[in-house]
């Protein structure tokens, strides 16, 4: 299975020690015939460098490791089954327990590093990262937060701030930051502890999503909602930013000045929106970026 990378790249994040930005999808590159002819399953990318899951378990890091750019590390046959990266921790899902690696501190010769966090795994524990026996891991201390087995938590995503999780009879429940309503209670309140979405109550969904300051959920009939964060149109709701600029006209404002009163969009949405799919299609999966949501539907699979 090819892995292909496009974007910023300035840090060798493909691996292929050009220092530019990729307009157009560029295979990522391994270093040795051995690496090149592993098949990857799995591409998880932080800011400064991608992480790669092989078929045999193998992890491959590029981009800026070890506090230098351009590198390309392997740690062959760990039995990496996922990773949660952020630009100083990596969680990684062995067989038997995850482990926290400090990314300064790893070296290009693949040796095994401390963990500086490890947690033993109860056999038959969720595969769904990041949620592992008995809780769920964070790419940051405490590392670890225990759930109340009561949930029944079923899958989890984890935004910038803040926690979206699913329940095996389909409830959402949030908490963490809410400043942006990205918990969807209605409000920009901070939650501590798990809590329900009301708004969605009634409705079973089977897929949740949390990106920098929003979220989504899916329901089990393919209907999407999104809420929280709508400053660059994330939400799929009419934002500041999609207001047409101003027309010029003699003493009239810049072009790019701000429109107030120009047209209505939503900056922020602290309750779940029904979003409008083209073509009236239903929704299968939905991933959450920093400011920018994409999902895939059931029928074609295509990505809106």
């Amino acid at each position: 299975m090819l892995c292909f990378g496009f974007g910023f790249s300035r840090f060798g994040q493909f691996g292929s020690g050009a220092e530019v930005t990729r307009n157009l999808p560029v295979p990522v590159q391994g270093q040795g015939a051995d690496t090149e002819k592993k098949s990857v399953l799995r591409a998880v990318p932080s800011w400064s460098y991608n992480a790669l899951l092989t078929d045999e378990g193998s992890l491959l890091l590029s981009g800026w490791v070890g506090g230098s750019p351009q590198q390309l590390v392997r740690f062959p046959e760990v039995s990496c089954r996922d990773v949660l990266p952020s630009e100083k921790y990596l969680i990684v899902l062995m067989e038997e327990r995850a482990e926290c690696w400090e990314v300064g501190s790893l070296d290009c010769a693949g040796t095994m590093p401390d963990a500086v966090w490890k947690k033993e795994l109860d056999d038959g524990h969720s595969t769904d990262f990041p949620l592992v026996s008995g809780g769920h891991v964070l790419p940051h201390t405490p590392f670890f937060k225990e759930l109340p087995p009561t949930l029944q938590a079923q899958k989890m995503a984890l935004g910038q701030e803040h926690a979206v999780l699913l329940t095996s009879d389909g409830t959402v429940l949030t908490w963490g930051a809410g400043r942006h309503g990205q918990l969807g209670h209605g409000d920009v309140e901070d939650v501590a502890e798990p809590r329900i979405v009301e708004a969605l109550q009634g409705v079973t969904m089977c897929e949740v999503g949390a990106g920098g300051w929003h979220s989504g959920s899916i329901s089990e009939s393919g209907d999407l909602y999104c809420w929280g964060w709508n400053e660059s149109g994330q939400l799929g709701l009419p934002s500041k930013a999609s207001l047409p600029l101003p027309v010029l006209s003699g003493e009239g404002p810049a072009a790019g000045g701000e429109q107030d009163g120009e047209g209505e969009y939503i900056a922020i949405q602290s309750f779940p929106a029904l979003i409008d799919l083209p073509q009236e299609s239903e929704a299968a999966k939905v991933s959450c970026g920093s400011r920018h949501t994409a999902a895939v539907t059931r029928k074609d699979l295509s990505v809106l």
